[in-house]
């Protein structure tokens, strides 16, 4: 996807930019200046962790007036479901499993945009050609995103009517509210946006938990622990969740395997009675099992794929704390009251953050964070030091400090 984004971006940018700037001077010469936020399309495709942070500012955007629509990619789709701030009916999906549905919803999408009137689109994506064009072929007459202004590489036309500068010393969440301020400003600010974003304005709204479906989760975890010989008897004991995986697309934040076993044998030591579940996806079952049989520990039990995405929030908020690498769980879980320990590495938690109960671990290393928007996220770096460089008791301290706040908040 980097590869066809440079490639093929690069030039389809260099060809649409007149083409966009000319209907642009048209427009403004018929029409005059763009009408109030009416229709407000978010783009953000290969980040479902952002689909949750960008929930403050979608909420902004409701509270100005606007009607919110969402363009993401069909496989990240469900993470809208966690808060269902959109309504279902108002996202757009591309499948990008393949070069063929790629052009084929591409296009679809640019019609139904228009069909739709969207009349204001914001890119959330850092410098993405492909979204770029997205946002300036889609006939928006209001397109926001990032600019790179006097920066150097990842350049992206001239597909933007509003562009905002994106500050690498503040909070994605905070940088994503930016983009919203430029999309309702009715004067021009070179660049976007000349405002201070206080912390609260990044609150996440919290998920609702379905009586029924809780039960169905908690009877799951049960009737697991009765199977290994391990019965459980939830708000007696305490229930951790520990998720080792990270996404392929960067796994230098992977924390390592046998480092996550020797912690699920730390928590046995220190709460004998509490149950474990070793969390992943479907797919990552064979690899949450090494970790668990790596742990030799009878009360950690192999919970990958035992729950629909859509009852994480429900699992989320059964458990009292859950670790985790810099990857998806640690921004899906802010939608509860869950206590988390989250790793870093090759990003840093002062951008990427969870915005829910969760402390940060990084180890600080010099070359540390090696990956930003200006590197398109990606690093010389086969040697991750800076997650071997976390230990154990580290995290086992964190968790300990983190449980005994769920505890006093139980």
């Amino acid at each position: 996807m980097r590869a066809i984004d440079h490639w093929v971006g690069v030039p389809l940018c260099a060809l649409a930019s007149p083409f966009v700037a000319l209907a642009d001077r048209l427009r403004r010469a018929f029409r005059g200046s763009p009408a109030q936020v009416r229709r407000l399309l978010f783009i953000e495709l290969s980040e479902m962790g952002s689909a949750i942070i960008v929930d403050p500012a979608m909420r902004d955007a409701q509270a100005r007036g606007a009607e919110i629509f969402f363009l993401i990619f069909r496989s990240n789709q469900a993470s809208l479901t966690l808060l269902n701030t959109v309504p279902p009916e108002n996202v757009f999906t591309i499948d990008a499993s393949s070069v063929l549905t790629l052009v084929r919803d591409t296009l679809k999408f640019l019609v139904q945009a228009r069909a739709r009137q969207i009349d204001t689109v914001i890119d959330l994506e850092l410098f993405s050609r492909f979204t770029a064009l997205l946002t300036g072929l889609c006939g928006a007459q209001r397109r926001v995103g990032y600019h790179i202004f006097h920066g150097e590489g990842l350049w992206r036309g001239t597909m933007l009517t509003h562009k905002v500068h994106y500050n690498p010393h503040m909070h994605i969440a905070k940088n994503f509210l930016s983009l919203v301020h430029a999309a309702f400003a009715t004067t021009e600010e070179l660049p976007f946006s000349k405002i201070q974003i206080p912390d609260s304005a990044v609150r996440i709204a919290q998920a609702t938990i379905a009586p029924d479906v809780r039960s169905k989760v908690l009877e799951r975890i049960n009737t697991l622990a009765a199977t290994a010989g391990r019965p459980f008897r939830h708000g007696q004991e305490p229930l951790f969740l520990v998720n080792p995986n990270a996404s392929d697309l960067l796994v230098q934040r992977r924390w390592a395997p046998e480092r996550f076993s020797e912690l699920i044998r730390a928590l046995r030591d220190r709460w004998p009675e509490s149950l474990i579940l070793v969390t992943g996806s479907p797919a990552e079952h064979q690899y949450v099992e090494n970790v668990r049989r790596g742990a030799q520990v009878p009360n950690a039990l192999n919970f990958a794929g035992q729950v629909a995405f859509s009852e994480l929030p429900t699992l989320y908020s059964l458990a009292d704390v859950m670790v985790t690498n810099d990857s998806g769980p640690g921004h899906f879980s802010s939608v509860t009251r869950l206590h988390t320990v989250v790793l870093f590495g090759p990003e840093t938690p002062a951008l990427y953050g969870s915005l829910g109960k969760s402390i940060p671990i990084t180890a600080n290393l010099a070359c540390s964070p090696c990956v930003s928007a200006a590197n398109h996220r990606k690093t010389p770096c086969t040697d991750n030091a800076c997650m071997r460089a976390i230990r154990v008791d580290d995290v086992l301290e964190k968790m300990t400090i983190q449980y005994a706040a769920a505890r006093a908040h139980a």
